[in-house]
Formats: structure tokens, C-alpha cells, sequence
């Protein structure tokens, strides 16, 4: 028998020891879908283990649990509208949604009680987001309504909430905003805040101290439309995170749409180019995996990452708007009409 001699073993060695590295072992994935009748949901909140928040069209805002069953379901009429509600952030003891557009209302929910916290009237109000840092500090953002960041803080547990002039925030360009696709353009870790852009640029504004000052960073994400640039924003700790995004109506063209950072998001760098998922919605880290394992998810599916994102698979064809883990298998999709469990399994 012939031996095979070590330089060609070594070369061997190498070309199968790279295969492997890039391949990625995909989670087996359950998922239970629960009905929630006429709302397109996009924002949702974890309360626990077990509970969910939601909310989304015709003034609808519910807590389910996950076994399906719902504790509260309320429909929300202000003036006779029903309010669009695509942001949600919770403290121990509140629950609090905010509607896009004008007027822009913002509710806190406590003891089965819903309470009106914050009204702006305006043309060009719409808000994206809204979180909080810590019991009693939380923010939300929204377009712009003159040439900055449309930003509202609270520092008494939400149950006020102030408009932070202009002059204190970075200047947008024009035909820039903010999208409320899934409640998660906005991303708080410790004191410090990031808020993804789009349309005809796509920005980062990062701040150190919970809102105070605010900083912007060139992103490589795809921009030029109205409807391009960066849907979502996450970090695992305060340096490594990632973005994502590209144009909802061309959801399968190829773009640069993903783009991670190690230095707390000073700089971005583009990774997967022109490869799907090419249009997400929402993207999260997985809990405890270090930053290496992600979901996205859109219409177009969901999809996962083991390696930072540097690759993806598919996971499944249903299409979702918005994803939050409650631990590191199992999750909470929202879609049109749908609520979901997910299940995965290493």
C-alpha cells in the first residue's frame, strides 16, 4: 500500500479542517403559532419566563402567556382612533406601549389599568422605539420632526416624559429617519444607547450616558431610498454588536445589509455582502452563546448564524416581523395576525 507521504497529508489536513470550520450546524426549530385576530404585531416585550407583552394595530395591547392563554387583551380608542402601536419597554412594575403617528400617545399599564403618560401633536411625529435603561430612566425615539432625532425621556419610572430639544442631539440629513419595523432601531446595554438610521443615509447614534450626549457613526448598510438602510440594531455586551436592514421593497435584491462592530460602535464593518437573509427585520443574539450565535428574522423567513454572522442558513419559510429571546432555546416571534413560540433545539 502506498504511503501518503506528509506534505500531501498536511495539505489534506488543511483543506478538510477549513471545510469544516465553515459549516454551520443548524438548530432543529419547533415552532407554535398563536392566532391574535386583525393586528399586525411589532413590538413585544418579555415579562418573564413564561409571559409575554404585545402590541400592535387597532389600539390592541395584550399579555399572553406560553401556553397560548391570554391574561389581558385590550382595545385601545383614543378620540374615536384606534392608535398603532409599534413600540413597548416594561420596568418590574409597568408595562408601557407608544402609537407612530400623530398624535403620538404614550400608555403605561399597571394594576389592569391603562394611563395616558405622554400626547405630541404633530404632522410629522412618528415613533419607532422605546426602552428603558434602568427602573427609572428609559427612552423613545422617533423620526425627526424638525432636523434631529425625534427623542422623549423619562427619569421617574415613565411616569413623565420630557421632549429633548435639537440643539442637544446630532443633526440628520435630509430624507433620513428611523423605521418601526419590530421595536428594535433603538438598543440600551448598562448607560449606553445606540439608534439605527435609514433612507438616504444609514448613521449609528451611539450615546455613553444614557441619552445625554449622543455621537454618529458611517455605517457601509445600503441607503439612497426611503425605504433602505438599517431596521435593527443589537449588542451582546458593550462593544460587540450588530445591525441590519436593506430595503423592504426589493426584499431578495442583493445589498450590503449587514454590518457588525467590536468597539462599541464606532465603526462598522460589512460582513455577508450580497448574501441572504438579504432584507431583515429584527436580528438578536442568541443569550449565552457569546456573541456567536444570531437569529434574523422578516418576511422572508428566519434565518441563523453560528459563527457572528459571517454565514447563515435558513431556519424556516414563516415570515415574522420581530423576535426576543426568553434563554438560549427558546423564543417569542410577532407577525401579521400571529403571535409564535420557538423552540430550539442544538
Amino acid at each position: 500500500m502506498k504511503r501518503i507521504s506528509p506534505f500531501l497529508l498536511f495539505i489534506l489536513i488543511v483543506l478538510f479542517g477549513c471545510n469544516n470550520k465553515t459549516q454551520i450546524k443548524i438548530p432543529k426549530v419547533q415552532i407554535t403559532n398563536f392566532k391574535i385576530d386583525s393586528c399586525s404585531i411589532r413590538a413585544i416585550n418579555v415579562l418573564s419566563d413564561s409571559t409575554l407583552a404585545f402590541t400592535g394595530s387597532n389600539g390592541i395591547f395584550g399579555i399572553i402567556n406560553n401556553k397560548g392563554e391570554i391574561s389581558t387583551f385590550k382595545k385601545i380608542t383614543k378620540d374615536s382612533v384606534k392608535p398603532e402601536f409599534r413600540s413597548i419597554a416594561s420596568t418590574k412594575n409597568a408595562v408601557f406601549i407608544l402609537s407612530v403617528s400623530n398624535p403620538a400617545l404614550l400608555y403605561k399599564f399597571k394594576n389592569d389599568s391603562l394611563s395616558l403618560v405622554y400626547k405630541e401633536t404633530n404632522k410629522k411625529v412618528f415613533y419607532d422605539s422605546m426602552k428603558f435603561f434602568d427602573e427609572n430612566n428609559g427612552i423613545a425615539i422617533g423620526d425627526p420632526t424638525e432636523n434631529c432625532i425625534s427623542l422623549i425621556k423619562t427619569n421617574d419610572g415613565g411616569n413623565s416624559w420630557n421632549k429633548v430639544p435639537c440643539s442637544n442631539l446630532p443633526k440628520m440629513a435630509e430624507g433620513e429617519a428611523a423605521f418601526a419595523a419590530s421595536n428594535t432601531n433603538l438598543k440600551v446595554l448598562n448607560n449606553k444607547a445606540w439608534i439605527v438610521t435609514g433612507g438616504l443615509k444609514s448613521h449609528v447614534f451611539y450615546s455613553l450616558d444614557k441619552g445625554k450626549t449622543w455621537k454618529s457613526s458611517n455605517t457601509p448598510i445600503v441607503s439612497g431610498k426611503n425605504t433602505t438602510g438599517i431596521y435593527s440594531v443589537d449588542f451582546f455586551d458593550e462593544n460587540h454588536g450588530i445591525i441590519a436592514g436593506g430595503d423592504y421593497t426589493n426584499k431578495f435584491g442583493e445589498s450590503v445589509n449587514k454590518a457588525i462592530t467590536t468597539n462599541g460602535g464606532k465603526t462598522w464593518s460589512a460582513i455577508a455582502k450580497n448574501t441572504f437573509p438579504n432584507y431583515v427585520s429584527c436580528v438578536q443574539y442568541v443569550p449565552n452563546s457569546k456573541g456567536e450565535k444570531i437569529v434574523a428574522v422578516s418576511t422572508n423567513g428566519i434565518f441563523y448564524s453560528a459563527n457572528s454572522g459571517k454565514k447563515w442558513k435558513k431556519l424556516s419559510d414563516k415570515g415574522f416581523y420581530s423576535i426576543r429571546f426568553v434563554n438560549h432555546n427558546t423564543a417569542w416571534l410577532s407577525g401579521n395576525n400571529v403571535l409564535a413560540k420557538m423552540e430550539l433545539k442544538y
